[in-house]
């Protein structure tokens, strides 16, 4: 048997026994997924492909000195280094993505100005700051669903893989997550619109 008619746990155990090749296949089969994840949130080509090859790079490193131990769950594994790659990278920028809430309304980033002059700029960096300050203030894992399911796009099944939790427990979290974070913005100084966060 060839390695692309291995399955994902069959391909790290021959990796781990010094297949070389194996590797590559799980690369090519899962490179464009975890492109994908990472591009959605540094929207850059560049800065994407280099920390796809850093996620491959730390996959490998782990996979070598026996610290992987997730058999059969490969791809929830290595969408999270991505992922917790890409948040690195974006909270050293400074910025965050656009928050959809369960109606489609897009949370406190609508904001297009037909003019662009300094104050309305200071405006929409302040307004964006105070997103980011609030959602930073969010538990961990009810920031992690958000992020997964509004800007990675990802379905409540995959995120209940990728975080080891029942599909009900991934809803729970972002439920309480919108709660939470309406509740934070109902309570701070902010301009405040019920309509961004209808459930």
């Amino acid at each position: 048997m060839n390695n692309f008619q291995l399955n994902d746990s069959e391909l790290l155990s021959q990796y781990k026994n010094g297949n070389e090749e194996a590797f590559k296949v799980l690369v090519e089969r899962h490179s464009q997924r975890i492109y994908t994840t990472i591009y959605l949130i540094v929207k850059d080509q560049y800065t994407a492909e280099d920390l796809m090859q850093e996620t491959f790079i730390k996959a490998i490193r782990t996979i070598k000195s026996g610290s992987y131990n997730e058999e059969g769950k490969f791809l929830p594994w290595i969408l999270r280094i991505a992922h917790n790659l890409a948040i690195d990278h974006f909270r050293k920028a400074k910025r965050y993505p656009t928050i959809v809430t369960e109606d489609g309304s897009i949370v406190f980033n609508n904001m297009d100005f037909a003019e662009s002059s300094h104050e309305e700029h200071q405006i929409k960096r302040d307004t964006h700051a105070k997103l980011r300050s609030l959602i930073s203030e969010l538990p961990h894992a009810q920031k992690q669903v958000l992020i997964m399911r509004h800007y990675m796009k990802m379905s409540f099944k995959e995120i209940a893989e990728a975080t080891d939790v029942s599909i009900n427990t991934a809803l729970g979290r972002m439920r309480y997550a919108l709660i939470n974070l309406r509740k934070k913005m109902e309570t701070s100084d902010e301009a405040y619109d019920s309509n961004f966060y209808r459930e």
